[in-house]
């Protein structure tokens, strides 16, 4: 690396040629290595599939639907309320299937590749993993304070002792 100095700071009068050729040199074996990187981090953003954009979206719906319905429960002693047609019942179970989904598959592919899931576009898939890891400990956390608070933790469906 001294002597690449030493030829491009040197003075006009010394070796024109040799500055010359390190620099077509530096060109031909640099540029290609950068094209390629720059090829394969792109390919590597439309690769995703339709399951990692499903888990996406859910994985980022989720997280805050769980936080309203574990505060609702550490509140109120009871999970959200039923809603129009069970519509708001309905998002928070699918939203604590969704998270245990995303962390079932999580470990899976830890056990099989040794990592995590991939980033995904913009890391984002990442993110909704690591989200959903805090959403599960959350949960275990408010569940086993209700447990030792209330002595129970409400079903999945509205019961009489919540909503009746």
């Amino acid at each position: 690396m001294e002597a690449s100095r030493m030829l491009l700071f040197s003075p006009l009068t010394s070796a024109p040629n040799a500055r010359m050729n390190h620099l077509n040199h530096l060109v031909r074996t640099r540029t290609p290595r950068k094209i390629v990187s720059m090829a394969k981090e792109s390919s590597d953003d439309s690769s995703i599939g339709t399951i990692e954009k499903a888990a996406i979206a859910g994985g980022l719906i989720s997280p805050p639907v769980i936080a309203w319905s574990l505060y609702t429960l550490k509140t109120t002693g009871c999970g959200l309320p039923p809603g129009p047609g069970g519509s708001i019942g309905a998002i928070e179970g699918v939203s604590y299937l969704v998270v245990v989904g995303i962390v079932g598959w999580s470990l899976y592919t830890k056990t099989k590749t040794g990592s995590g899931l991939p980033n995904g576009p913009f890391g984002l898939l990442g993110a909704v993993e690591g989200l959903s890891y805090l959403a599960l400990v959350a949960i275990v956390v408010v569940f086993g304070l209700q447990y030792l608070d209330q002595g129970y933790i409400p079903g999945p469906l509205p019961a009489d002792q919540c909503f009746g």
